[in-house]
């Protein structure tokens, strides 16, 4: 199946994108990463760190929260509660949210390399592989619910 074919298809709305990224777990993230800013230094921090650093946590968190929503589509599927989620419904395609999230993560990570430096990229990219991998993979599903 070509891209093209996909395209005409599914023609996912901003919503679906920002459903993925789950809206309300980034600004909590975006919260403590302020609070960390602020405890970390004496002084307050410059305004780059404060803007560019939080853009690119933020694209990190919203692009592990895309992952997330990928790789638990069948089990949301199935489940009430998740059921209306974009990629159950059909509101996204797969593989557009996919690459979405890989975009988004990228993005994050030349934000953060460029703006910041080169821990705060390391660190945020281990974090994003912490929660889309080993929670979304392993813990998730080896927790009793």
């Amino acid at each position: 199946m070509s891209i093209l074919a996909i395209s005409d298809r599914y023609v996912p709305s901003w919503r679906h994108y920002l459903t993925l990224c789950k809206p309300k777990v980034v600004l909590l993230i975006v919260f403590t990463a302020v609070v960390g800013m602020l405890l970390a230094t004496e002084s307050f921090p410059s305004w780059q760190v404060l803007v560019f650093g939080n853009l690119g946590i933020g694209l990190a968190a919203a692009s592990g929260a895309a992952i997330n929503h990928w790789v638990d589509q069948r089990i949301d599927a199935v489940m009430e509660r998740t059921q209306s989620r974009p990629l159950p419904t059909g509101g996204i395609h797969p593989m557009a949210a996919l690459v979405f999230a890989l975009v988004l993560c990228m993005l994050s990570m030349l934000i953060l390399l460029v703006f910041i430096n080169m821990l705060t990229a390391l660190l945020t990219l281990l974090s994003v592989i912490g929660y889309a991998v080993i929670y979304t993979v392993y813990l998730k599903r080896s927790t009793p619910h």
